[in-house]
């Protein structure tokens, strides 16, 4: 009797295993039998912005001869954003002297000019106080938001009027300096900067 009830618990033994297989196999081949789809969302585009400042005349603001002592001059230059996006920016400038260092007598001050001619009527918002030409600037060129930079929206622009001024009490030692300046205009994004 012993025998047949070991006997016995092999054969439910290997029932219940078979049942086991059995229902994972049909429950494996349930889940195999599905219905499925798709959704696909095509024509993704990205395209970047751009930051592109110009300036209106692109070169030559002052072409000046014959300057005396107490002498200003004007120029009107157009800042234009014609890129994209919002942009910053900033000026820097060069001189190249003669032995003379005319850009050390020279000043220049800048105003912003809403409307008219700026010889006319130097006025409106300064941009830059009166400085000596050799170290003429305002803003930062470099990366972020700086006190003196200007802020151009896409299709915006601004116009500057330059009044660079030689001092009454010029000394006789600059009588036929010459000096050559480079104005540069730096500009960056605004957005995420």
């Amino acid at each position: 009797m012993k025998l047949a009830a070991v006997a016995h618990k092999k054969l439910l033994l290997i029932g219940l295993t078979a049942l086991a297989l059995t229902s994972i196999s049909a429950v494996t081949m349930m889940s195999m039998a599905l219905f499925t789809d798709d959704a696909t969302v095509d024509n993704n585009s990205f395209t970047t912005g751009t930051i592109d400042i110009s300036t209106m005349p692109a070169t030559a603001l002052f072409n000046v001869s014959a300057m005396m002592p107490g002498d200003s001059v004007y120029g009107q230059l157009n800042v234009a954003n014609a890129g994209t996006a919002q942009l910053r920016y900033a000026m820097t400038s060069s001189s190249t002297d003669d032995s003379q260092h005319l850009a050390d007598a020279v000043t220049l001050e800048i105003r912003v000019k809403a409307a008219g001619t700026c010889a006319a009527d130097f006025t409106g918002s300064v941009v830059m106080v009166s400085t000596a030409l050799s170290g003429a600037a305002f803003g930062d060129p470099g990366t972020g938001s700086d006190t003196g930079d200007r802020v151009l929206n896409p299709s915006a622009g601004e116009n500057l009027c330059f009044k660079a001024s030689l001092a009454g009490s010029t000394p006789d030692s600059f009588q036929g300096a010459t000096t050559t300046t480079t104005f540069t205009f730096s500009a960056e994004q605004t957005a995420n900067n």
